[in-house]
């Protein structure tokens, strides 16, 4: 969404315009759901997450700081809220509804046999994620799925560009360890990885 499109939707839904407050959300939401059921691999944790973080944005959108980015506040309150429910459990996912969500746009139409195969290289992609810890999957899902830059991952979680980038090498790092120790997936998986 362009900045300065986000900006007068914020400054309508500040002034009590509620269709730009639902398109403020549209503009944002299949991103932040698709961050959040990538970090907790819960299609139901990440309804729930995005939900609260819309309204605890609604309710305090007023002190948003333009200087800043919306996306990036956004994504911020609800990586807070997810971490708030990761403290309290240990998440398990879903591979079958995971599988079936992607981070930009929808989904071309596709043989059966081409859909059977990305929804197979989805699972083993999701399952090797979740066996990264929170960080490093967190800082490969927006870096590589939110396409963020290194300079705003660091931002958005307060640690030095160089730690992200460490975290992110070492990620890549396992996920081809994991890829290639295990056959099936590096088979599930040939061409995904580079």
């Amino acid at each position: 969404m362009d900045r300065e499109v986000e900006r007068d939707l914020i400054e309508r839904a500040i002034a009590g315009d509620r269709g730009a407050a639902g398109d403020l959300i549209r503009g944002h939401q299949r991103s932040v759901y698709a961050y959040i059921l990538r970090m907790s691999g819960r299609p139901d944790v990440a309804e729930d997450v995005v939900q609260e973080a819309f309204v605890r944005v609604l309710k305090n959108l007023h002190r948003f700081d333009f200087r800043f980015r919306f996306s990036t506040w956004l994504f911020t309150i609800a990586r807070r809220l997810y971490m708030n429910i990761l403290a309290k459990s240990k998440p398990a996912y879903d591979t079958d509804f995971v599988g079936s969500m992607g981070g930009k746009g929808e989904r071309p139409e596709v043989g059966l046999f081409t859909e059977e195969r990305q929804s197979v290289q989805q699972d083993a992609i999701q399952r090797a994620l979740m066996s990264l810890n929170t960080e490093q999957r967190e800082i490969i899902v927006l870096f590589h799925q939110q396409d963020w830059p290194i300079a705003l991952i660091a931002a958005h979680l307060d640690m030095p560009e160089g730690t992200v980038k460490s975290h992110l090498h070492r990620g890549r790092k396992r996920l081809r360890v994991l890829f290639k120790d295990n056959s099936q997936l590096s088979a599930q998986l040939a061409g995904v990885m580079q």
